[in-house]
């Protein structure tokens, strides 16, 4: 009688569950996308704040979320990840009142309690994912999952370009994205549990789990020191604003970021085999290519087009980092450590993202080369201790 009520689950990649997580993901970014490309834009030029303080803004949003990714994922382990995936889902639309605020510290704290939830939700969800389907399948559902994440901001992208283009006011174009983010919290409800691949929880030889705690150790550790280098497209966006005089053409640059990204995880889904060297080559190294032509592009007064470039560069980068890094982590992580496994790797990310922000908050007061410098390095340094950590296993 069980099966009448239960389906075994699809051994398809692409299977309903996929779906259901993959549009929550493209929902989430068609609505929040829009205020994070639009936020920095409000606050600096048309709040009047200065730039360390979106850079603080983003630092406090990745920071705390450190630990809120961390505890989001040992929380569903201990529970249910479909259910923690659901309550930080909906807690989100908070920071769609940001633009309701005409005090910088107001909008930048309501910014923030939106942006944690996310970052309790985001284990869980890839959690979900990767009990979705076969091991075999894992780097195709996250670069398929990326693809339709970053597909949705890249029409964020498109829709908040549009409508600063009729001078629509950041308020209205902020509350607006409460539609797409409530129907996002709407598909992670439709997921099915009793549609998961069994856990395989049986015991596995020490010597094993000792260098598969090496492989993972390895992968936080430069996920970390990559974040050190990660800041915030807000960064580029005012860069080619402030370049180009025109908020519209900044917005552009994010929409280019965004679309090569998506592209990217789709395409790479199809390509890579998931491993180390792939990570270092074409994630962390292109993200310090990157970061290195925004440097060159202001030092040498380039137009838009020397700023378009590395920001598709740092887009295609992000779109191998998201596909490449869960996919390591799950691999090498036991089934019933998996939410800990994404917390880990979320938090790493955030600890280092919390004082990259700062930093290149501080350094772009000063030039923005200066900013962009600092992040190739870092990124260069990224790859060369995922090799080193990991070389045993590459």
């Amino acid at each position: 009688m069980a099966g009448l009520t239960e389906r075994a689950p699809d051994a398809r990649w692409r299977n309903a569950n996929v779906w259901k997580i993959s549009l929550s993901a493209f929902f989430a970014d068609f609505g929040y996308q829009a205020v994070l490309a639009g936020f920095p834009i409000f606050l600096v030029v048309v709040l009047k704040a200065p730039v360390w303080a979106y850079g603080v803004a983003m630092a406090f949003s990745y920071g705390p979320g450190a630990l809120v990714a961390y505890a989001g994922g040992r929380l569903g382990d201990r529970t249910d990840h479909r259910r923690v995936a659901i309550f930080g889902n909906i807690l989100i639309p908070i920071l769609s009142f940001a633009g309701l605020v005409a005090i910088p510290w107001q909008s930048i704290t309501l910014f923030v309690l939106g942006w944690l939830p996310r970052n309790l939700r985001s284990p869980s969800r890839r959690v979900m994912l990767t009990r979705s389907v076969t091991d075999a399948h894992r780097t195709r559902a996250f670069g398929f999952l990326h693809a339709l994440d970053v597909g949705g901001g890249v029409l964020a992208g498109l829709g908040l370009l549009t409508l600063l283009a009729y001078h629509v006011a950041f308020r209205w174009i902020f509350l607006l994205t409460i539609i797409p983010l409530l129907i996002s919290t709407a598909m992670l409800v439709l997921v099915k549990p009793q549609q998961f691949f069994p856990q395989d929880t049986k015991q596995k030889d020490s010597q094993v789990s000792h260098q598969e705690h090496q492989m993972v150790r390895g992968v936080l550790i430069a996920a970390a020191l990559y974040g050190f280098s990660s800041y915030s497209l807000g960064f580029p966006i005012l860069t080619v604003t402030q370049s180009s005089h025109s908020g519209v053409w900044g917005v552009l640059s994010y929409v280019i970021f965004l679309g090569i990204s998506a592209l990217t995880g789709l395409w790479l889904g199809r390509r890579v085999k998931g491993t180390v060297k792939e990570l270092a080559g074409i994630g962390y190294l292109l993200a310090a290519v990157g970061s290195l032509g925004l440097a060159l592009a202001y030092a040498f007064h380039g137009g838009l087009i020397s700023y378009y470039v590395p920001i598709a560069l740092l887009g295609f980068a992000l779109g191998a980092i998201e596909t490449l890094e869960p996919t390591l982590i799950a691999r090498f992580t036991p089934a019933a450590a998996s939410g800990k496994g994404m917390g880990s790797l979320s938090a790493s990310r955030s600890i280092g993202l919390f004082l990259a922000n700062i930093i290149m908050g501080l350094l772009y007061h000063f030039t923005p080369v200066d900013a962009y410098g600092y992040a190739t390095v870092v990124a260069l340094a990224a790859m060369v201790v995922l090799l080193a950590s990991t070389r045993k296993f590459s």
